[in-house]
């Protein structure tokens, strides 16, 4: 069960992300490269539903692609938050309180599996939430631009990354929050 559809279309996160990062270094004029790259991260960010939908239709569930799944998803946002802050599109503030997090909610999320304690730090609204801002802020601030005669994406995008930064922060207290009664035992002991 390790190349099943669900984990093929998992990796293609991953290899997403060099191909995203290219299209800025490419001769392509920068409104078709931020239109190149905004498609791109679409199409691979909506892989994350589809590939879930999949596994559990097709019955394709597995440790590996559970493991894989938010990996692949936090490469794919950090890499983007990079690029967006080599273009000036996003502060690196707002990126280094968002791929912070990631690392520091990864860690635990780990140490609370090893120690028998993961339920306590499940996912909750406040990360899907907080997952849904990033996602939807992320290929607004890439195209950078104007649609529909006045919905500039770049100023939305801004809006929504910050929102995403505050729900990130909020989020971690909630699951350190959660973790502290077991890390307080564990002291203890």
């Amino acid at each position: 069960m390790f190349l099943t559809i669900p984990t093929l279309m998992t990796c293609t996160r991953i290899v997403a992300i060099p191909l995203i990062v290219g299209v800025f270094y490419t001769p392509l004029e920068p409104a078709t490269r931020n239109l190149i790259a905004t498609l791109m991260f679409i199409v691979f960010a909506a892989t994350d539903w589809l590939d879930g939908y999949l596994a559990r239709r097709l019955n394709q569930t597995s440790a590996f692609g559970a493991f894989l799944d938010p990996v692949a998803d936090k490469f794919l946002v950090c890499a983007s938050l990079l690029v967006l802050v080599h273009l000036q599109r996003t502060d690196v503030f707002v990126a280094l309180i968002i791929i912070g997090r990631e690392i520091a909610i990864s860690a635990l999320r780990e140490w609370m599996a090893h120690i028998g304690a993961s339920k306590s730090v499940a996912v909750h609204m406040l990360g899907k939430l907080k997952t849904t801002a990033q996602m939807v802020a992320i290929p607004f601030l890439l195209y950078d631009g104007v649609l529909f005669r006045g919905f500039d994406t770049g100023v939305w995008g801004q809006g929504l990354i910050w929102i995403a930064a505050v729900l990130t922060v909020w989020s971690m207290v909630y699951y350190l929050q959660k973790a502290l009664p077991e890390i307080r035992a564990r002291i203890s002991h």
